[in-house]
């Protein structure tokens, strides 16, 4: 499999490149140059294959012979080394619960895969690799997890200062050993907006190999394939089209969906929920892209103001609108309707979502209120445990720690404060 730039300005190359490299030399988002569906049959015989036999048919042509069969099982397996429940909120609704991975959140499943990919590709190396990422809330804990004790990884995390949970906080600041936070004065596009930027910089390149474990890298973007399949798998009622509704952010979710649709996966709609960070929603009103500043909300990980993998969603359906409309609806939702749906979540169903779930949940009965004849998926991204500022005072509980939780809440924080690029560039050059 071979991957080319979106900005067509830089050298196609294989899917290890494209990993290692994270961006490509024009700054553009890599993709895949071809996609094979898959038979009809897999998909209606899902129920007979286990998750990591799913997985493995869902990403092989991407890989291509890059990693030879029994490793990249392995990889998969060590991957996929927990559950995704799907559990039924009310009549036709329902939740996949995609947090229950090592750092609870949904982001552990492509830290994981690309981390094993980066080791296997890195393995008969004596050069060091430098992992750069941004971060708005889960990524920087889950990439943390997924990279730790990586031979011949360095790991470096921006995050926003004051814009992410405690619990967050203390995922990526906690671990030590190979793992450096970044405290960065400023928003997530901020910090995106530095990666970005060094990655361009030739006086940093030259010396230092980097990668990106944002959702922009492929290893860590494809394998998001995998829980609608997963979620596909466990409907036992198949005879109502499927909808599913995606808390989004930097989009990369919903663009892992549409690849899976482009497999063969029977979607019949997509729903980009997202905060008053109305970007994509304002797209699909108008046609017209025009990134924002980002605001601050209570579901942090979507307070993203020009999402970097739209590009790939406008990429998949050739750029056409028309297109797009059809497959895509898009809403934008208030913090006090997150809370609102927080609180009639649980009286309801007695099931507590976190704030971006709840996000889901409110796109998904938007649109159903219009289409009675299909069912739906949102996602439940993170474990409400990472937001009890917001979430306790809502539903007046007491949430439990889990255990991966109490691990980390004890240690102490370890961060450098920076406040723009040049102080990043100092950091990665000392």
């Amino acid at each position: 499999m071979k991957f080319y730039s979106l900005n067509h300005k830089a050298p196609i190359v294989s899917f290890q490149e494209a990993v290692v490299n994270g961006i490509a030399p024009d700054r553009g988002l890599y993709f895949p140059d071809s996609i094979k569906p898959l038979s009809a049959d897999f998909f209606q015989n899902i129920e007979n294959y286990s998750n990591n036999e799913i997985a493995y048919e869902l990403i092989k042509q991407f890989v291509g012979n890059e990693i030879p069969v029994r490793e990249l099982k392995e990889i998969i397996k060590d991957t996929l080394s927990f559950d995704f429940p799907l559990i039924e909120i009310e009549n036709d609704v329902f939740s996949l619960e995609l947090f229950h991975g090592p750092t609870m959140a949904f982001k552990d499943v492509g830290a994981r895969f690309m981390a094993r990919c980066l080791s296997y590709f890195n393995k008969n190396k004596t050069n060091e690799l430098t992992v750069l990422v941004a971060t708005s809330g889960d990524t920087g804990g889950a990439v943390a997890s997924g990279f730790l004790g990586v031979k011949g990884v360095q790991v470096v995390i921006l995050y926003p200062s004051g814009k992410v949970s405690e619990v967050q906080e203390k995922q990526l600041t906690t671990l030590g050993q190979s793992i450096k936070a970044l405290e960065v004065t400023g928003t997530f596009d901020d910090c995106q907006d530095m990666v970005k930027t060094a990655f361009l910089d030739k006086e940093i390149t030259d010396i230092i190999q980097l990668t990106s474990a944002n959702s922009i890298n492929v290893a860590r973007w494809l394998p998001q394939m995998f829980y609608f399949a997963f979620a596909f798998k466990q409907l036992k009622n198949r005879s109502k089209e499927i909808i599913f509704s995606i808390p989004s952010g930097n989009f990369g979710n919903i663009c892992a969906g549409m690849m899976a649709q482009q497999l063969g996966l029977p979607i019949a709609h997509f729903i980009a929920a997202t905060n008053v960070n109305r970007v994509v929603p304002n797209y699909m009103e108008t046609g017209n892209y025009i990134p924002l500043k980002s605001k601050q909300t209570i579901s942090n990980a979507m307070d993203v103001g020009n999402p970097s993998n739209f590009i790939r969603i406008q990429n998949i359906f050739d750029n056409d609108f028309e297109k797009i409309k059809e497959a895509l609806s898009s809403y934008s939702f208030t913090d006090d309707e997150t809370r609102d749906t927080i609180l009639s979540i649980y009286k309801n169903s007695d099931y507590i979502t976190d704030p971006h779930g709840a996000v889901g949940y409110l796109g998904l009965k938007l649109y159903l209120k219009d289409h009675a004849d299909k069912q739906g998926i949102f996602f439940e991204t993170a474990h409400p445990v990472k937001f009890l500022d917001v979430i306790e005072p809502v539903i007046k509980k007491k949430i439990k720690f889990p255990p991966q939780i109490l691990q980390v809440m004890d240690k102490e924080k370890v961060a450098l404060s920076i406040d723009n690029y040049e102080q990043l560039k100092k950091f990665l050059l000392k």
